[in-house]
């Protein structure tokens, strides 16, 4: 994935499976109607809505939130820049890089605990 700069200041994202915007505004350091631009500017941002309209977001929605905070405040990228750089070849490439390093570890991962059944 993309790097997310300055993002380690950031708290840690709990193990839940659904996050609220108010708990996403506070994990991400972002206003919530600044949350609900960007899901008018960031396609690939698409929370779950449920009774009421209320947002529901899951962790990836979460790590997407952090590359677009990190894009537009830490590396100065516009909107537009930041949409490119997240929809375009490079974001792909990264994305099939990770993909492959998480095959990689989890296949070490695995090959440990069968040693360590033994």
């Amino acid at each position: 994935m993309l790097d997310q700069g300055n993002n380690t200041e950031l708290p840690a994202i709990p193990a839940k499976r659904y996050f609220t915007i108010g708990e996403v505004s506070e994990l991400c350091g972002v206003k919530p109607h600044v949350l609900r631009y960007w899901e008018q500017e960031f396609p690939a941002l698409n929370p779950v809505k449920r009774r009421g309209n209320r947002r529901y977001y899951q962790r990836h929605d979460v790590l997407m939130i952090r590359q677009i905070r990190g894009l537009l405040y830490d590396e100065g990228f516009t909107i537009t820049g930041a949409r490119a750089r997240l929809e375009g070849p490079q974001a792909r490439m990264e994305s099939s890089m990770s993909h492959q390093i998480v095959r990689q570890v989890r296949m070490e991962l695995e090959e440990i605990l069968t040693l360590l059944r033994r």
